[in-house]
C-alpha cells in the first residue's frame, strides 16, 4: 500500500485543488450563516477604499488592511468553534458557553487591534502632521 492510498484528500496538485474547493465552501458557509461575518465584511468593503487615502505608504496600507483580515480570520475561527459546539449539543453547558465566550472574546480583541491600528495611523498622518 502506498502513501497515496492513505491520504483521503489526495496528494500534489489534486490535494491543493480539493483544499481550494473546501476553502470556498467555508467562505460560502460563513457568509450564508454568520451575520457578524457579513457585517465585518461590509466594514472591510467600506474601509478598504478609505485606507487608500489614509495610508501614506505601502506599510501603512498593509497594516490597516491586514488588521481587517485578522478580524475576518478570527470571526471565521469563532464561527467554526460555535458550529462544533452546536453540533455536539444545543444543551446549555458550562464548557460550551465558555468555548463560545472565548471565541467572542477573541473577536473582540481583534476588533480592538483593528481600532488601535487605525487610530494610530490616523493620528500619525493627520494629528501629528506626518
Amino acid at each position: 500500500m502506498t502513501n497515496n492510498v492513505l491520504k483521503p484528500n489526495g496528494v500534489g496538485i489534486g490535494r491543493i485543488l480539493k483544499a481550494g474547493r473546501c476553502s470556498m465552501q467555508g467562505f460560502e458557509a460563513v457568509y450564508r450563516h454568520e451575520s457578524a461575518f457579513r457585517q465585518e465584511l461590509l466594514l472591510a468593503a467600506v474601509m478598504f477604499p478609505i485606507s487608500l487615502f489614509v495610508a501614506t505608504d505601502f506599510f501603512q496600507l498593509a497594516l490597516l488592511n491586514g488588521a481587517m483580515l485578522v478580524v475576518l480570520l478570527v470571526e471565521i475561527i469563532n464561527s467554526a468553534v460555535e458550529a462544533v459546539v452546536d453540533r455536539i449539543s444545543l444543551e446549555l453547558h458550562e464548557l460550551s458557553g465558555r468555548a463560545k465566550d472565548l471565541g467572542s472574546a477573541a473577536v473582540f480583541l481583534s476588533l480592538m487591534l483593528y481600532s488601535l491600528i487605525w487610530i494610530s495611523v490616523l493620528y500619525k498622518n493627520f494629528a501629528e502632521g506626518g
